[in-house]
Parts: C-alpha cells; sequence; structure tokens
C-alpha cells in the first residue's frame, strides 16, 4: 500500500473564477482523476450531488464505483472508510451537516485518530473527512453547530478550514494525498463565495497565511470568521487604523512560526471565530500567543467568538455570530491603555 501519494495538479492547470463549491467539486474531480485509490462516498452525494451540491456529476463522470450513496447511517459510514483505508483505498468522505457527524465521533476518536499510533505507523489510515460547518444560511438545530475544538483536541487527526476557493481546492488536494487522516472543515456561509483558483498551486497543511498586512494590530482568524476580519479591516483603516489579518487554515498541526510573527510585529492581537469561546480553538491561540509573545505585548489578547450557548435559531443567529463591529470594539479596547495612558 502506498502512504503517501503526490499532489498531481489538473492535467491542464488554469486560472478561473469560481465559487468555493464549485473548487472543492474540481479537487474531487481531479483527485478521482488521478489517483485510481480515490473514492468519494456518503448521504446523497451520489445523484443528488450532495446537499450542496459538492459533488454534483461526479457519479455520473465516474460511475457509482469511484462516487456513491451510503445508508443514513455516519458511524457506518467512517467504520466503513476505515475498513477501505486498511486495504489500500483513500476514502473521501462527507458528513451531511456539521453535527450530524457527531453519531460517528466515537469511530473518529477511537479508530481513525489512533491506527497509525495503535500499530506503530504499520496502518496508518489516509481518510478524508468533510465536514459542513459554522452558521451563516439560517439553519435550524444541529445544521450550524463549529465543532472544531473537539477534531482539533483529539491526536491523531489534522483539521484544516479554508476561507477562500483557492485553499479549498488547494487545501483538499493536499488532504487527499496525506498518508493520515484529516478532518476537512467547509464553511457553509463561504459555499457560494467566488474567487481565483490556480489548481497547479498546492497548499502546505500546517501554514497560516497573511491575508492583509498592517502595523497596529493583528486579528487571527480562519474560515468564515476570516471575511468578517478583512470587512473590520476596512473599517478601521478609515478611522485610521491598520490591521493585519492572519488566516490559520490548519488548525491542528498550527504554524506558531506565522502567527507569532505576525504578533510581535504589531504587539496586539484579537482572535475572531465563530464557535463559542470556552477551551474553544480561539482560546487555545490566545494561550499561545500570550506564551510566545508576552513581552511583545502592549495590550492584552482579546478573543471575539460565538456566544457559550447552544447555536442561537435562523431568526437570531446574526446576534450570535461575530460580526465586523464586536471586532472593532475588541480593537478599540486594546488602544485604550494608550489612549489613557496620563491618566491616574
Amino acid at each position: 500500500m502506498t502512504l503517501m501519494h503526490d499532489v498531481a495538479p489538473a492535467p491542464a492547470p488554469t486560472t478561473q473564477t469560481m465559487t468555493m463549491a464549485a473548487a472543492l467539486n474540481r479537487a474531487l474531480a481531479d483527485a478521482i482523476e488521478t489517483d485510481p485509490d480515490v473514492l468519494v462516498f456518503g448521504e446523497d452525494v451520489g445523484a443528488l450531488g450532495g446537499v450542496f451540491r459538492i459533488t454534483d456529476g461526479l457519479t455520473e463522470r465516474y460511475g457509482e464505483e469511484r462516487c456513491f450513496d451510503t445508508p443514513l447511517a455516519e458511524s457506518g459510514i467512517v467504520g466503513t472508510a476505515v475498513g477501505m483505508a486498511m486495504n489500500g483505498l483513500r476514502p473521501v468522505i462527507e458528513m451531511q451537516f456539521d453535527a450530524f457527524a457527531l453519531p460517528a465521533f466515537e469511530q473518529v476518536v477511537s479508530h481513525v485518530a489512533k491506527m497509525g499510533n495503535r500499530t506503530r505507523g504499520a496502518m496508518r489510515l489516509p481518510i478524508v473527512i468533510r465536514i459542513p460547518t459554522g452558521g451563516g444560511i439560517g439553519g435550524v438545530e444541529h445544521h450550524c453547530d463549529s465543532s472544531e475544538a473537539y477534531y482539533a483536541h483529539t491526536p491523531g487527526l489534522t483539521v484544516v478550514c479554508p476561507s477562500t476557493p483557492q485553499d479549498a481546492y488547494s487545501l483538499l488536494r493536499a488532504a487527499i494525498a496525506s498518508p493520515d487522516p484529516v478532518i476537512f472543515l467547509e464553511p457553509k456561509k463561504l459555499y457560494w463565495s467566488k474567487g481565483e483558483v490556480d489548481t497547479s498551486v498546492v497548499a502546505e497543511i500546517g501554514s497560516a497565511r497573511i491575508v492583509r498586512e498592517g502595523s497596529d494590530v493583528t486579528l487571527i482568524s480562519y474560515g468564515s470568521s476570516v471575511a468578517t476580519c478583512l470587512e473590520a479591516a476596512e473599517i478601521a483603516a478609515v478611522e485610521g487604523r491598520s490591521v493585519q489579518v492572519v488566516d490559520v487554515r490548519s488548525l491542528s498541526p498550527i504554524d506558531d512560526a506565522t502567527i507569532t510573527a505576525a504578533v510581535r510585529a504589531t504587539g496586539r492581537a484579537v482572535v475572531v471565530a465563530e464557535a463559542p469561546g470556552y477551551a474553544s480553538v480561539a482560546s487555545e491561540i490566545q494561550s499561545r500567543v500570550f506564551e510566545r509573545c508576552f513581552e511583545y505585548l502592549e495590550a492584552p489578547v482579546r478573543k471575539v467568538t460565538g456566544f457559550d450557548t447552544p447555536f442561537a435559531s435562523p431568526k437570531f443567529e446574526h446576534w450570535y455570530l461575530p460580526d465586523a463591529d464586536r471586532v472593532l470594539d475588541a480593537i478599540d479596547s486594546l488602544h485604550w491603555l494608550d489612549e489613557n495612558a496620563g491618566e491616574a
């Protein structure tokens, strides 16, 4: 069994404008096209093309042996993927909605994450578990969770979350090529966002990127909250503040070097994420920044997150999700010490 596959670009790489949904579809098609071991399955991913149409046309193009529907049994889907990976295949499975993956959580934690360690590396599992995540679509209960902390907390799992169509394509190709299991979180809110995608670009899992330069404060985020940070940065610029934005992209492993350098350059930081703030990925980033940048900090590291409650109903989700105003309030709080330094 070959463990690490080369990330082969599409036969004729081109740069096109496409949605994140289309970029994910293209990544799956290119992976199937270039690697006979890759197969895609899950609930309604076949003829329907998935709830969000991410797998649209794959069954028609490549046949039911490469992209097929499964029973409504998430634990069975993951368990089947484990058996396939143990026998040399590279399954890419879809959990229809974020909280729908929880019935399979025992399989993920007990077997997907631990098989490599249990066998001292003799049996590695090249599985990609795609999970539509987060809010912003007016979904009801069980359809808009942000459960990244569960997976990032689990040793043995790689966890990534793109914020652009380019990263959606490149990170998914890299995830499928990985010899070890990857939790691939897809922000539902961004499925129809558009951007340029170069299919010859290969992403490196474990690397963050600077998406906006700035000198006064660093915003650190991932997924759909990156767009919120960029919106806040634009408003702050009008007010005379220069805001840097870092897209973490890889939640586990995390790129401490890029994040640390960014915060040291500005001396101030705010971590922004949709998920509840307690015991979260945002909390971990906040802690790591404090540990590595303490002597460079001009103010405490803030975080702006969802509230520590179950996700809000569709009518109220705009109150729950972090917005530019909440981010700007956090930025203002970081500069209060400077502006009031002369007061006793």
